[in-house]
């Protein structure tokens, strides 16, 4: 999607228009299917040229239509002092992002697992901001452990509470929404824990307790 087009002249109008692309492309992908630009113009009601200026392929269109926020913290204020309560907070609103927006997520994560035929056609990976989210919220952690180490124990954290888990928790766990929230709140916890006593997961210590070198 091209900034520069959007940021000069009449601004308002467009960024009207895009929202409204954006919004119906986010319902096109709720119900299942994976919009194309005309797709989403038709649904939205706005000319298909009119369409492709802001999202030029179906790439870029299904990369804005992918459920976020544009919080930069979920952290609650005044933020938590301690890192456990300060983890269990953040993954308490994101798990609440995700369940929130559930049908697009699986949507999003249904397509990301399709075979493409070339690159330009596939869904673009996407990190999110889960990791910093997390990361924030370890960050009573330095000092003590090293940056990479507080890198591995938010990425095992992150494994354990997105759409991934949540689909296989609910479909094949048989849990309910409120059971699998518990669960995953339970897992980052318990990451926690163990990275605080023995380093993040893969990371062997030494009997001397020291970190092999």
């Amino acid at each position: 999607m091209s900034r520069g087009y959007i940021e000069v002249g009449r601004t308002g109008q467009k960024r009207r228009t895009l929202d409204a692309l954006v919004d119906a492309a986010r319902t096109l992908v709720g119900s299942g299917i994976s919009p194309t630009v005309d797709d989403a113009a038709q649904a939205a009601g706005i000319a298909r040229s009119t369409a492709y200026r802001y999202f030029p392929s179906q790439r870029e269109l299904l990369a804005a239509a992918h459920p976020e926020t544009a919080r930069t913290s979920l952290l609650p204020t005044p933020e938590p002092q301690d890192v456990a309560e300060r983890l269990d907070a953040v993954v308490c609103e994101f798990i609440r992002i995700v369940v929130e927006t559930e049908s697009q997520q699986r949507t999003m994560l249904r397509l990301s697992l399709e075979p493409t035929r070339n690159e330009d056609n596939g869904l673009p990976l996407r990190q999110g901001r889960a990791i910093p989210w997390i990361t924030e919220a370890l960050s009573p952690l330095q000092g003590t452990m090293a940056a990479t180490e507080i890198r591995k124990l938010a990425l095992a954290v992150r494994s354990a509470i997105g759409i991934e888990s949540l689909v296989w928790l609910t479909d094949i766990g048989g849990l309910s929404r409120q059971e699998a929230t518990a669960s995953m709140r339970w897992t980052a916890s318990a990451l926690l824990a163990h990275a605080r006593t023995h380093g993040p997961a893969g990371y062997e210590h030494s009997s001397d307790g020291e970190p092999p070198r």
